[in-house]
């Protein structure tokens, strides 16, 4: 499948099953579930993910109304919620296409109104976030403002600022009791809204969170959204990882003993050694962090890095590894053999998280299904 490719991204079919059920297994029937497929769905291909997860999921949560129009383009009718700020130009686009959209302030409301459209509405609450959303202050005013108008007010949701540490639920029940005092404001205005708060580690850790929706969106990708989570979880629950980042072996070649490797040469080799060079850089998402740092595997051993990444080219240190060649298969990001190379682990070397690490890998690389 991927002939003709340099490096290119596969997902993982039954994993993604597999990491749905989980989550279906630790909410209610009655509680929906929302996958969030933001951001090219965290780098694992926005209508690729999709497809795989629209029979058994209820919604889908996006960033921009331009990744709600794709999902709609490819066929998914299930409800669609723009989690992030949506340009007025856009609001015909959402009304047409029965997308729903995020309110989060008076001014985006009153923007909303000069286009007396009965756009669909969430409004998001800011309960200690302090990011997006309205202050319950604002609340009564903003109420009595929608009675009046031809917006629908679906939904309301708020965003936990920190879910993911169990140890630490204080904020969490916080905002939390803030919610409740919202809710209580808009449902006594007349509003029969959907109600939601918990992402992936508000799901798992916080099931008095889970309201009419959950919206999950590292967790369906088979990944922890924190290491507090995973030590709390991992042993009643299992994710899959659903992506594989692979690409070849480009050439093999000697180095001469003290030959500089790459730009500056910021890495030599005292012995004579042997090495591969792969053709990923920086410009595919394998950032310049990784230099001489990182690793990738290679008929199954690891091969280190040398040198700086390039933007379209690594160099890799092959002079343990017996019998390679020009274009065998490596992999970045998943398993070979009995070895492995998480997303969890190159965030860990380059002082970033997860989530960073898949969704900055260029979405134009393609995406395959296995």
């Amino acid at each position: 499948m991927h002939k003709g490719l340099r490096t290119w991204v596969e997902i993982d079919s039954k994993a993604v099953k597999h990491n749905i059920a989980v989550f279906r297994s630790v909410i209610s029937k009655k509680t929906k579930l929302m996958a969030i497929v933001k951001s090219n769905a965290y780098g694992h291909g926005l209508w690729d993910f999709a497809k795989l997860a629209n029979k058994n999921v209820d919604w889908f949560g996006v960033d921009s109304i331009t990744e709600g129009l794709t999902l709609r383009k490819h066929g998914i009718k299930k409800p669609i919620l723009v989690l992030g700020y949506t340009l007025p130009e856009m609001f015909a686009d959402a009304v047409k296409n029965d997308i729903s959209i995020t309110i989060s302030s008076a001014d985006g409301m009153n923007v909303v109104l000069t286009y007396k459209l009965p756009v669909k509405i969430h409004l998001k609450i800011d309960t200690g976030m302090h990011r997006q959303g309205f202050n319950i202050s604002e609340l009564k005013k903003a109420c009595k403002i929608l009675q009046n108008t031809k917006m629908v007010v679906e939904g309301m949701y708020t965003h936990f600022a920190s879910a993911k540490n169990p140890s630490f639920p204080k904020e969490t029940n916080e905002q939390l009791g803030l919610f409740n005092e919202a809710i209580k404001v808009v449902e006594d205005a007349g509003f029969k809204p959907i109600k939601h708060a918990s992402a992936t580690g508000g799901t798992l850790l916080f099931p008095q969170a889970h309201y009419d929706l959950v919206r999950v969106g590292i967790g369906l990708y088979g990944m922890w959204p924190s290491k507090d989570t995973m030590r709390a979880m991992e042993n009643k629950i299992e994710l899959k990882p659903v992506l594989s980042w692979k690409t070849v072996i480009g050439e093999v070649k000697i180095l001469p003993e003290g030959g500089g490797v790459g730009y500056d040469a910021t890495e030599k080799l005292s012995p004579r050694s042997k090495i591969a060079i792969c053709p990923i850089g920086y410009w595919h998402g394998y950032v310049r962090a990784f230099s001489s740092i990182g690793n990738i595997l290679v008929r199954g051993e690891r091969a280190k890095i040398i040198g700086r990444i390039s933007m379209d080219m690594i160099v890799i240190d092959i002079t343990k590894i017996k019998g390679v060649k020009a274009g065998d298969e490596v992999v970045i990001i998943g398993k070979q053999a009995k070895n492995k190379i998480s997303a969890d682990e190159l965030a860990d070397i380059s002082g970033t998280i997860n989530y960073e690490v898949v969704t900055r890998i260029n979405p134009l690389i393609k995406r395959i299904i296995v």
